[in-house]
């Protein structure tokens, strides 16, 4: 079994801060979105993976190879994007004909990953929403297979969306299906989609299971990024260096800060995530994320997204700033 993670994409709706950082190594609940799905991965037993590396593709090399030297890792290049299914069509050398399960590098999940492995045939990841014109959709059987999948679809037959997460048993009839999509011109939106891809499949007679998630958390826009930031810092509880020490400080937890933080005088949380090296005095911070070796003084900061190698002074506001920035609230 070989994972797979597509972090190619440019993130438009997170800048600025994905002008500097991929969003996938933006920092989330006391991690990185990127080192969320490695761990659940790993804790279930998956050693081998090919990230599929894009815009800024530098910098998740180095951070997996820094945090992950124990696992095997490829990177794949993709210099031109036209998709997720073009994209997964990259590994098809590196796979091999092994089995390989897929998961979009800005999808966290709660969900049994063992559980979806043993699943004897190939399965698809989904959940219930409430509108899922955005999504691709499963139209499922009353014995649970999917008869049918399409993205985005207008009017949709079904509200159970596909998460992102794939296991797929017959990769090279997928490569295959990916390939013939590629020479047919077979779009939706403009890219080749996994979900046409996968579609095609179904229609050769590979049978899929569904499978459902418990929870799956947004990462894509800065709102629903601090939702989901909140929302795992309350079901996992926040973590701090051992040996933190903050003057004239109130933690609300849940809160999460990384080692060599140096705060005083200031009211954290609840709900925030802290960068290492970060700096914070004299200022309130509640329902954000704040980067590394970021500088906040003399600030209220609330549901705001604050890039790292940031300088922040001033008064209230809801910010949205990314990297390598200085802000001065002050009265000129």
């Amino acid at each position: 079994m070989k994972a797979i993670i597509p972090v190619a994409g440019a993130g438009t709706k997170l800048r600025p801060h994905t002008y500097t950082q991929p969003k996938a190594l933006i920092p989330l609940a006391g991690k990185t979105v990127l080192s969320i799905i490695i761990d659940q991965l790993e804790e279930a037993g998956i050693t081998e993976y090919i990230f599929i590396i894009g815009y800024l593709g530098e910098k998740i090399q180095d951070y997996v190879r820094q945090k992950y030297p124990h696992l095997t890792s490829h990177f794949v290049q993709q210099t031109e994007r036209h998709g997720i299914g073009h994209a997964i069509q990259l590994t098809r050398e590196i796979v091999n004909n092994d089995e390989i399960f897929i998961v979009l590098g800005d999808t966290i999940c709660e969900y049994d990953v063992k559980a979806m492995l043993a699943v004897p045939q190939s399965a698809l990841a989904v959940k219930k929403v409430d509108d899922p014109r955005s999504f691709g959709v499963a139209e499922i059987a009353d014995d649970g297979l999917i008869t049918r999948v399409v993205e985005k679809p207008q009017i949709p037959k079904s509200n159970m969306a596909l998460v992102g997460i794939y296991k797929v048993r017959e990769a090279e009839t997928l490569f295959q299906c990916i390939e013939a999509n590629i020479k047919n011109q077979v779009k939706t939106l403009g890219e080749f989609s996994i979900t046409d891809a996968l579609e095609c499949m179904i229609e050769k007679g590979v049978r899929f299971q569904s499978f459902k998630v418990q929870n799956w958390f947004d990462c894509g826009k800065k709102d629903t990024l601090l939702e989901s930031n909140a929302t795992l810092l309350k079901k996992f509880g926040g973590t701090m260096a051992i040996d933190h020490h903050f003057e004239n400080t109130i933690i609300v937890q849940p809160v999460s800060i990384a080692p060599g933080c140096e705060i005083k005088n200031s009211i954290i949380g609840p709900n925030v995530t802290v960068g290492e090296q970060t700096s914070i005095s004299y200022s309130i911070v509640k329902d954000s994320i704040i980067g590394s070796y970021a500088d906040l003084h003399d600030i209220v900061l609330t549901h705001s997204l604050i890039g790292s190698d940031t300088e922040v002074k001033g008064e209230t506001r809801s910010l949205n700033i990314g990297d390598n920035t200085e802000i001065d609230l002050g009265e000129s």
